[in-house]
C-alpha cells in the first residue's frame, strides 16, 4: 500500500507542475545487461540480456538545465542456471521517475545526468520448483513488487533523439532462490542500461 501511495504522491506532483513546464511526450527502449546477485550462491546462476520498452514523458521546468521524466515500461530481465536449459525469468510493470540536469554542447546536442527512483510490479510467474535438483538450486520464487535506483548520462539530439546509459541497482530483493539444503538466498536483479528515446 505505501509503494502505491508514492506513486500516487509521484503522479499528482507530476501534473501538478506549473503551467510554464514544457511537456514532451515520446517512446523509449533499450538493452538490460543484468547482473544477478545471490546470497550463499556463488556459481550457480549465470548473467543473461534482456530488454525493456514504452512510453516515456518529459517535463522542462522554469530552471536553467533542470527537468523530470517519467515512463511505464514492460521490463524484462533473465537468469539462466548454470549447466541447464532453464531460465529465471523476471518479468516487470516498471515505473522510472528521474530528475534531469543538463546543458548545451551546441544548438543541436544537449548532455545530462540523472538519478531517481523506480517502482517495479511482477507480471511474470511468481515461481517454480524443479523436478530434479539442478545445480544445487531446488527453486526460485520472484516477489510481487520491487524499488529500485537510477543513476546514468544520456544526450538529447535535436530535441528529439534521446541516448541514455544507467545503472539501475535493487534498494530491495527481487526474490529468493532455494537451495538443496533447505537454505535461501536473497537474489538482485542489478542492470546496466543502454536505451534509446524518441521524442514528439
Amino acid at each position: 500500500m505505501k509503494k502505491i501511495l508514492t506513486i500516487i504522491a509521484i503522479a499528482c506532483i507530476a501534473f501538478a507542475m506549473p503551467s510554464q513546464a514544457q511537456v514532451k511526450f515520446g517512446l523509449k527502449g533499450g538493452l538490460n545487461l543484468t547482473t544477478i546477485s545471490v546470497d550463499n550462491i556463488s556459481n550457480a546462476i549465470s548473467n543473461k540480456s534482456g530488454f525493456y520498452v514504452g512510453p516515456t514523458v518529459k517535463f522542462t521546468l522554469p530552471v536553467v538545465g533542470l527537468s523530470l521524466d517519467a515512463s511505464a515500461l514492460y521490463d524484462q530481465r533473465n537468469a539462466k542456471i548454470k549447466g541447464t536449459d532453464e531460465t529465471v525469468k523476471l518479468q516487470s510493470f516498471q515505473i522510472p521517475v528521474n530528475v534531469r540536469y543538463g546543458f548545451g554542447l551546441s544548438s543541436a546536442v544537449n548532455v545530462f545526468a540523472f538519478a531517481g527512483p523506480q517502482f517495479g510490479f511482477n507480471i511474470g510467474d511468481k515461481s517454480n520448483t524443479f523436478n530434479a535438483i539442478l545445480n544445487n538450486v531446488k527453486g526460485w520464487s520472484l516477489k510481487s513488487s520491487n524499488i529500485s535506483g537510477n543513476v546514468g548520462i544520456g544526450a538529447t539530439v535535436f530535441s528529439k533523439l534521446q541516448i541514455t546509459a544507467n545503472y539501475n541497482f535493487q534498494l530491495s530483493k527481487s526474490g529468493e532462490v532455494e537451495l538443496e539444503d533447505g537454505t535461501t538466498g536473497k537474489m538482485k536483479f542489478n542492470s546496466w542500461q543502454l536505451g534509446l528515446g524518441y521524442y514528439f
